[in-house]
């Protein structure tokens, strides 16, 4: 894994701290481009999801804070400010801790035999995509149905989660479900209170 510049890592601290204070937390940066398309990306996030306020706001306090310090060397460059969206990039150890039990795709550095996969179709591929189902001692352990697997994290060269509608389609059935629970809830409420404002008071 090539080691980032001391002043990329003064910049995921400060992003960091920008985050923080505005109520969501830094998921990835990375810093691309030669020239004019320089380009510094952050991608921010938060429980139940981050949205364009979020963006927006980390974007301004990160800008000016940057601009006030002169953090980034080389000159001119673009600051992009997102979400890192439905097919996240997987990289750090907690990426994947939070995405078990979803597929996920990886690409590996080499032929997966070479790190003892004896899953027979996996063994001289470098690619998988397969439901995520732990994350231990850094390896990431997989459950098909030709057998259970392991990929060493050092071995990961590039992943990400693999977005299925039919997931989306499953959330929005069980969201409806609650909702029209809720109504009937409600429904029974009016009636219960109806029921009572009709009874004749004692006198």
């Amino acid at each position: 894994m090539i080691e980032s510049p001391q002043w990329l890592e003064k910049v995921e601290q400060m992003a960091g701290e920008v985050c923080h204070r505005g109520g969501c937390f830094l998921y990835d940066l990375e810093f691309l481009g030669t020239g004019l398309g320089r380009t510094l990306r952050v991608y921010v996030d938060k429980e139940g999801g981050a949205g364009i306020d979020d963006c927006s706001t980390v974007s301004r306090e990160l800008n000016s804070l940057l601009d006030t310090d002169d953090v980034i060397p080389g000159g001119p460059y673009n600051l992009e400010v997102s979400t890192p969206g439905v097919d996240r990039p997987l990289k750090k150890s907690w990426h994947f801790e939070k995405v078990i039990g979803k597929k996920i795709a990886v690409r590996t550095t080499e032929p997966m035999q070479s790190f003892g996969v004896q899953v027979e179709r996996l063994k001289n591929s470098r690619n998988v995509e397969e439901v995520l189902t732990g994350f231990e001692d850094q390896n990431l352990m997989f459950d098909s149905s030709e057998g259970n697997f392991k990929i060493p994290l050092s071995a990961v060269e590039k992943s990400k989660v693999v977005f299925e509608f039919k997931e989306v389609i499953d959330e929005s059935k069980k969201a409806a479900k609650e909702a029209k629970q809720l109504v009937k809830e409600a429904k029974q409420l009016a009636r219960e209170a109806k029921k009572a404002a009709r009874k004749p008071k004692k006198k």
